[in-house]
C-alpha cells in the first residue's frame, strides 16, 4: 500500500460537508484533517514494537499481543484529533514456512478515506496490522 494522502474540506462548523470558505481550504494546507500514512505507521509500528519487542511466538499469548497492539494504536489515532473512525486489525503469525496471503477491497471516498497496513517480522513471528479510517 502506498502513501495515501486523503484531502479533505471539513468545515468545523459544519463537518459533515465540503467547505468552500478560505478559513477551512486553509487547514487542508496544513493536512490537519488529512489522512497522512506515514503519520499512521509510525503509529503502528511503534504499538507492535511496544507489544512485541523482542518476545517469542506463544500461541497463548497471541490474544492479548493482537488486542493490544489494536487498543494501543486506536488510542495513538485518537489522540490526533482528526475527523475519523478507524477500524484496525491485527494478524500475528508463527513464522514456520507457510505463507499468509491477506487481500482487502474497499468501496469508499479516496479523496477523504484512507488505509494502511503494516507488516513488522520478528524471528518468530509475522505482524500484519491495518488501519482503515473514514472521515465523519
Amino acid at each position: 500500500f502506498g502513501s495515501s494522502r486523503a484531502k479533505s474540506r471539513v468545515c468545523p462548523d459544519s463537518p459533515r460537508g465540503p467547505c468552500p470558505l478560505p478559513s477551512c481550504l486553509d487547514m487542508d494546507d496544513e493536512g490537519e484533517n488529512e489522512f497522512v500514512s506515514e503519520q499512521v505507521n509510525e503509529i503502528v509500528k511503534n504499538a507492535i514494537t511496544k507489544t512485541l519487542g523482542t518476545a517469542q511466538y506463544n500461541k497463548d499469548r497471541v490474544n492479548a499481543w493482537s488486542t493490544q497492539i489494536v487498543d494501543d494504536t486506536l488510542k495513538e489515532l485518537a489522540k490526533l484529533n482528526k475527523p475519523f473512525k478507524y477500524v484496525v486489525t491485527s494478524i500475528i503469525m508463527q513464522k514456520n514456512g507457510t505463507p499468509l496471503h491477506t487481500g482487502l477491497s474497499l468501496y469508499w471516498d479516496t479523496k477523504t478515506d484512507g488505509v494502511t497496513c503494516v507488516q513488522v517480522g520478528t524471528d518468530t513471528m509475522d505482524c500484519i496490522t491495518t488501519v482503515f479510517a473514514c472521515m465523519i
